[in-house]
This record gives C-alpha cells, sequence and structure tokens, in this order.
C-alpha cells in the first residue's frame, strides 16, 4: 500500500497529515467540523474524521456542506458519512448517485429518508453542496440555492451506534474496507448545529449559484407539473433545417419529460419560435406567445434575425432583451427567464450576418445585469472548433441541421444540469 493510502486509513493521525487537514470547532454559531483542507481521492482513498463525531452524533437539527469537484463518474460516490461500522445498514450519507446529489439515513435497516435530485454535480466542476434538516423538513442545496425539499426530515441523532465518520467513503459491516469511494477532489467539508439560511449558504459557497439557476433546479427536481416555454425564430420553431431529425426543444423535452422519471411526464414544453422573427416582434407578440402558456420557464433564443433587420441595432436588440426579461419576471408566478444566444453563422455564405458574435455579447451583458440564467451557444460552438464555425452543425451555413440542434440540446442540458452521458438524448450521435 501506497504512504498516501496509509496516511488516510490511519483514522485520527491521518488528520495530521497534508491530505488529513483540520477539524475543529468553532464557537459563536460557527460550524462543529470544519476541514478546509483540499484532499485528492483516487476511488480508493478516504479521510477518516471518526475522532470528531462525539460532537456531532447527538444533532437533531443541522447543515451539512461540502465543496468538491469530480475527476470521474462513478455510480456511487460519498462527500460525507456518518455510520455504525458494526451494522449491515445504520449510516447517514450525503453522496452522488449517478451524478445527482442524495442524501439519506438507515438505522439498522430501516430507511428514515433517502431523498434524491435529478439534477447532477459530477461534471468536472467545483460544485458546493449541503443538506440542511429541520424541523420543517430537509432541503438540499447547491451553489447556496435550494434544489430541493420535503417536509420528511431525520438527522444524526436518529441514527444509533454511530462510530466512523468520513468523507470520500462509508463503511458498514457488509463493506469492512468501505464502499462508496469517492473520486475527485473534496475542499471542504462542515457541520454546524443548526440551519443555515440561504444568505449563509451561499456565503459559504466559493462559486455560488444565480438564484434563478436554483429555481430551475426545484422544478427539475419537483414532481410538481410545471410548464416550459421555449420562443425565439426559427431556430427554435425548428423548420425546415432539422431534416426530419428532432429540433431542439423536441430534445428537451425527450430529456425532461420522459428520461427525468414518470412524474415529470406531467411537464409541458410548448415551442412558440415562429420562422423570421426578431426580439422586437417577440416584445410585441409577447401575450400570445409567452402569457397564453402560463409558464413556469421561458427560454429565449432571439437575435439571428435581428442583425439583418434596420432599426434592430446592438442597442435595440440589448431595450428588447431587457423588456423580455422583465416582461416574463412580471407574470402570475414570476417565472424563471432563460437567455439563450444565438450560434454563429458561415460568413461566407452570409457575410451580412458575421456581426453576430456582438448581439450574443449584448445578450451575456443583459443576463449579467438581469441576473438570468445565460447559455452561449455561440462561445460553445467556436470554442469545441478551435475558434472555427463548425459547418458540419449548419445546414445552409445559417440555421443548425440534425447535428446542430443536438449540440444546442446538449449545451442546455448540461448547463442546466441534467446531463447524463448513459441517457438516450445525451448520447445520441447523428450520422
Amino acid at each position: 500500500m501506497r504512504r498516501r493510502s496509509m496516511l488516510l486509513a490511519a483514522g485520527a493521525a491521518a488528520l495530521g497529515s497534508p491530505l488529513g487537514g483540520r477539524a475543529f470547532a468553532a464557537a459563536g454559531g460557527g460550524p462543529l467540523l470544519d476541514h478546509g483542507t483540499p484532499v485528492d481521492l483516487d476511488g480508493g482513498e478516504y479521510v477518516d474524521l471518526s475522532d470528531r463525531l462525539d460532537a456531532l452524533a447527538p444533532l437533531t437539527t443541522g447543515t451539512i456542506l461540502v465543496t468538491f469537484r469530480t475527476t470521474s463518474h462513478n455510480e456511487a460516490m460519498t462527500l460525507f458519512s456518518a455510520s455504525d461500522p458494526t451494522a449491515p445498514s445504520s449510516n447517514i450519507t450525503l453522496n452522488l448517485s449517478g451524478g445527482a446529489l442524495q442524501f439519506s439515513a438507515r438505522n439498522g435497516g430501516t430507511v428514515l429518508i433517502n431523498v434524491m435530485t435529478r439534477t447532477r454535480y459530477d461534471d468536472g466542476l467545483r460544485h458546493t453542496v449541503a443538506v440542511t434538516v429541520g424541523p420543517s423538513g430537509t432541503r438540499l442545496h447547491a451553489g447556496g440555492r435550494v434544489v430541493f425539499e420535503t417536509a420528511r426530515h431525520a438527522f444524526l441523532r436518529d441514527v444509533s451506534g454511530l462510530d466512523a465518520l468520513a468523507l470520500g467513503r462509508n463503511l458498514d459491516s457488509d463493506h469492512p474496507g468501505g464502499e462508496w469511494f469517492c473520486t475527485g477532489t473534496i475542499e471542504r467539508a462542515a457541520v454546524w448545529d443548526r440551519v443555515l439560511d440561504e444568505s449563509e449558504l451561499v456565503a459559504q459557497s466559493p462559486r455560488p449559484d444565480l438564484a434563478d439557476l436554483g429555481r430551475i433546479s426545484t422544478i427539475l427536481n419537483s414532481d410538481t407539473p410545471a410548464t416550459w416555454v421555449l420562443t425565439g425564430d426559427s431556430i427554435t420553431h425548428g423548420a425546415l433545417h432539422t431534416n426530419g431529425w428532432r429540433s431542439y426543444p423536441e430534445h428537451w423535452t425527450e430529456r425532461v419529460r420522459w428520461e427525468l422519471g414518470k412524474p415529470k411526464n406531467r411537464d409541458f414544453v410548448i415551442d412558440s419560435g415562429v420562422s423570421g422573427a426578431t426580439s422586437a416582434e417577440l416584445v410585441a407578440r409577447f401575450a400570445e406567445r409567452v402569457t397564453a402558456f402560463s409558464p413556469e420557464v421561458v427560454s429565449i433564443m432571439i437575435g439571428t434575425n435581428d442583425i439583418a433587420t434596420s432599426g434592430l441595432g446592438p442597442e435595440a436588440y440589448r431595450a428588447n432583451l431587457v423588456s423580455l426579461v422583465r416582461s416574463v419576471r412580471a407574470l402570475p408566478g414570476s417565472p424563471v427567464p432563460v437567455l439563450q444566444s444565438p450560434n454563429p453563422v458561415d460568413p461566407a455564405i452570409w457575410p451580412g450576418r458575421t456581426g453576430l458574435s456582438r448581439y450574443a455579447q449584448v445578450m451575456g451583458e443583459v443576463a449579467a445585469q438581469q441576473n438570468t440564467v445565460f447559455i452561449d451557444h455561440y462561445d460553445d460552438w467556436l470554442s469545441g472548433d478551435g475558434g472555427q464555425v463548425p459547418l458540419s452543425l449548419l445546414s445552409d451555413g445559417l440555421h443548425p441541421n440534425e447535428r446542430g440542434h443536438h449540440r444546442v440540446a446538449l449545451k442546455m442540458i448540461k448547463d442546466l444540469r441534467v446531463f447524463d452521458g448513459g441517457s438516450r438524448v445525451c448520447s445520441l450521435r447523428v450520422p
């Protein structure tokens, strides 16, 4: 066994090593446990914090927070686990299951709580996730934002015989060497004896999520039916150029309404894109394109026609986008707006639209100013092809073909955190 693994497996002694970091109690409402030294885990290592368990085992309410980054996709990866190593199924864990965030508590084989998101966090990016447990229920958080909630609750005191505490693995009598090992970096793990509110969780997150991204995640993770409106021009419309394959709204429909689980069948995805539309027309016809459908989420992809329309220069486009975002938020229930940039075009065929990059830039600026989720297809297409326009994704040099629509759908799926390489939508290969 390599010395590094021996240090990690050495229990409390590991806390003095570079990988062990330090765990300490903090007064004045601070964390009872705060392990703040990043540790790289290779799928067979862990950090043993069992000597800190006495302070945590009596907790009936509190917050567990972990900042991490995965380096592979494992079916199960433990972030934080407290368990009875002499029993087969007595533990409380915050972990990733197929990339989804999962919180569970079992006592003597009885499942006290087992909740899991549909949104996924094994994308190799840095995430800060948390579970808060109190009398009102259990909430899962990502980037400081609530992404799932339930009235059910169980915490450390509800599991008897806790004697092992670890980052990166779970331990029970059926798996004396451990199970659900993590592959990646755990930067920090902390536990409080109280429920942190959103402002506190945002402050604890090195990269806080937009509030709107949290709201979208909550919608995706909830079984309550939601209506999604995707509006825009011919690209959203999906007219002609898909050659009989699905458009990006149709791919999104399949991913949400089918692949994410049966209760989501009751979601509805409405494509109100109209060929030839501009931002000005969408402002003028907002009632019939958006309001009429009582949406929870509104995606807007627009701009490809603006650049070719008199009076719709970048600043007029900016004003229209701001108007659209505000109009979405002003609807009953304050739906979540999502801005999606136009894709780049072939400059050899469409020299008059080479300035489309400025429109994509303006949309990004509006999104930042309005704290709106922004999905940047323009940058994604260019960065994925060495700065060149990927002509294989275009039908006529401007409209995405069937490959281009799938590329747009994948970017949307990844940015809204429901990517799964095993899904038919995500793994589709267009010949």
